[in-house]
């Protein structure tokens, strides 16, 4: 099965993104390895300490895109959708200094943007070869497209939130008392890969206290009988796209009348924000509609952290739901809605689907029970 992004649409982005630089002022966008270059180009490649760089003018100049890559890591590159892209493929080789390549290709710009993620050797590299041209980040052109999923990129990650599920389907087999966190993790990493995924990208498995730290990986602790075990898990399709998808189960016996009962907050919390979730309506709101009753039961000191991130080619993006956020949310932002409630030394609970914005409403792309559900 082909995962490539048409061509098409990738000149789709590339104009869009060039049209934005220049609604920001910007003269050029400078975009090295990483999953903004995958957006534009369909080619995420790595950063390493040889330059490769999507030089990328703003809507209104001239000069035509171009990549300047090593030598030696061009034949990784697929020429054929670069040439159709229009965009020149400059390779440069060690011993040559491609910051002054890039240089010529950009053509004397007064603003530039540079990839968030770019390394800052490379940062500096780029500075030295323009000292006199302010740099700024390029996240705030490129998250303008990013942020609003088309059509191909929502079933990427519908099919992703399918995939998660079936494993989440799986955990009676997996969550058993007596294993280790790293032991049940790790069969959770191989059913996140047997269900469809390329890797896991992060298994968290936080029995009993360590269920109370939210970013808790896995460890040696052994579960018993009686914990409350919060699992989350994710990674990414042969697309990119990434599922994350978390729930909380009782091992070896039904939950306490008191953590029932918070978790019954915790549960009327997770619902009340998806169903916040409308076009026209601020991220700060959504994060609103889960704090509250958390806040109104008497929990909200023990919420220690947003309610939700974007999600798509990287586990976190743009948009973030979080209080101070008054980005207005539009069709086609996709990102999680995931309260948690922890009482430190004890237990944690954490409930978190992947939702869509759609013209009316939200779509929820994780179906699993959020009960929680007792093995």
């Amino acid at each position: 099965m082909s995962h490539a992004v048409p061509t098409e649409l990738l000149a789709d982005r590339l104009r869009r993104a060039g049209e934005v630089a220049a609604e920001q002022g910007q003269d050029v966008l400078l975009i090295t390895p990483g999953t903004d270059l995958r957006y534009l180009v369909d080619h995420s490649g790595e950063s390493h300490e040889r330059l490769t760089c999507l030089v990328l003018p703003a809507a209104g100049h001239r000069a035509p895109p171009a990549l300047v890559v090593p030598r030696l890591e061009a034949p990784g590159f697929d020429t054929a959708t670069l040439e159709a892209l229009g965009i020149e493929i400059l390779t440069w080789t060690d011993g040559e200094d491609p910051y002054l390549l890039v240089s010529d290709l950009a053509g004397g710009p007064t603003r530039m943007a540079v990839a968030d993620g770019m390394p800052a050797h490379h940062v500096f590299g780029l500075r030295d070869a323009f000292p006199d041209v302010p740099q700024s980040l390029a996240g705030p052109v490129v998250r303008e497209l990013r942020m609003r999923k088309d059509a191909a990129e929502i079933a990427e990650l519908r099919a992703a939130g399918a995939a998660i599920d079936r494993v989440h389907a799986r955990m009676a087999e997996l969550l058993k008392p007596g294993r280790t966190e790293a032991q049940v993790g790790a069969d959770i990493a191989a059913a996140i890969v047997a269900e469809g995924h390329t890797e896991a990208a992060f298994v968290i498995v936080g029995s009993g206290p360590n269920g109370a730290s939210p970013h808790h990986d896995v460890s040696d602790r052994v579960i018993e009988p009686g914990d409350i075990v919060v699992i989350d898990i994710g990674g990414p399709l042969p697309s990119g796209y990434h599922s994350d998808c978390t729930r909380t189960y009782a091992v070896g016996g039904e939950p306490s009348a008191e953590i029932a009962a918070t978790y019954a907050v915790l549960q009327e919390a997770q619902e009340r924000s998806v169903q916040s979730v409308r076009p026209g309506v601020s991220a700060q709101s959504v994060d609103d509609a889960a704090r509250e009753p958390i806040t109104e039961a008497g929990h909200g000191s023990r919420f220690v952290h947003r309610t939700g991130h974007g999600i798509g080619l990287d586990v976190h993006e743009e948009p973030y739901i979080v209080g101070g956020n008054a980005l207005t949310l539009e069709p086609g932002m996709a990102f999680s809605v995931e309260p948690g409630i922890y009482t430190d030394g004890a237990w944690g609970a954490r409930i978190e689907d992947i939702v869509v914005v759609t013209e009316s409403g939200v779509d929820r792309l994780n179906n699993g029970p959020r009960d929680l559900v007792v093995l």
